[in-house]
């Protein structure tokens, strides 16, 4: 039985975090304010989706479950362009995170569901809306670190691509050492947390699971299961962004459109 945690208990950790924002301040580093904000939008959220999974669980509902996942698919999708320095502008940036999540995560956890742990019924929210949330805040992570390095990559290095294209290259040709490279830097996180896995760190389902009182070995094997799944959300979401972002540079005469991105963020 998992020990409970009263307001005041959660007051005594948040006071680290006021502490850590008034050293910041001293230190004129003015991340005092985002410190704040993150914190309390954190709290809210998780708070919100509290109450927002008891209802869900309570009612065990195939629609719900869909909507569920349809909202976070959507917020994850505004996050991965939210965050590059240089996106793609209009809905053709929104939609391409939007189509490799889609395509990856939300294919991978039903696979997981249906094949691996098998729930009954396979949808129970218990255990979609936790598979789905982890697959899905990687796969992000995943994304938008691809797309961001492919983007900036392609501004920074302008003059080469079109000096590849004159030679007689296709854009894929022209592309191809940059989008390899997009990949990597959107897989080095996931790579970072299997180096680390139970050697460095112990991850948070794992560590959720013993918590609660699950055996330790019961605990690694979902938690290896979660790793493997994000793993393959992330590489092949990965792929994906990269793919259709790289053809959203060039037009339909191969030529490099870089007005096809947004001003970089300041």
């Amino acid at each position: 039985m998992i020990e409970s945690l009263s307001a005041l208990d959660l007051l005594l950790a948040g006071g680290l975090v006021a502490a850590l924002g008034v050293v910041q301040f001293w230190h004129g580093l003015q991340l005092t304010r985002s410190l704040l904000m993150g914190s309390l939008r954190m709290v809210a959220q998780l708070l919100l989706i509290g109450y927002v999974l008891n209802a869900l669980f309570a009612t065990e509902s195939l629609g719900w479950v869909l909507l569920m996942a349809l909202m976070m698919l959507l917020l994850a999708s505004y996050e991965v362009i939210a965050r590059q320095k240089r996106r793609i502008a209009g809905w053709q940036g929104y939609s391409i995170g939007l189509l490799s999540m889609g395509a990856t995560a939300a294919s991978i956890t039903a696979f997981a569901l249906l094949f691996v742990v098998q729930p009954a019924p396979w949808f129970t929210p218990q255990y979609a809306i936790p598979l789905l949330g982890m697959i899905l805040g990687n796969t992000m992570t995943g994304i938008g670190l691809a797309l961001n390095h492919l983007t900036q990559m392609a501004a920074s290095q302008r003059t080469a691509i079109e000096g590849r294209l004159l030679l007689g290259q296709t854009a894929d040709q022209a592309m191809s050492g940059l989008k390899q490279d997009a990949v990597r830097a959107g897989l080095i996180p996931t790579l970072n947390m299997l180096a680390a896995a139970g050697v460095i760190s112990l991850p948070g389902m794992m560590t959720g699971q013993i918590l609660a009182g699950a055996p330790p070995l019961d605990a690694v094997r979902y938690q290896i299961l979660i790793m493997l799944l994000i793993t393959a959300a992330t590489g092949f979401g990965g792929l994906l962004a990269v793919h259709f972002g790289a053809r959203r540079l060039f037009d339909g005469r191969e030529r490099l459109r870089l007005e096809r991105l947004a001003p970089p963020k300041r």
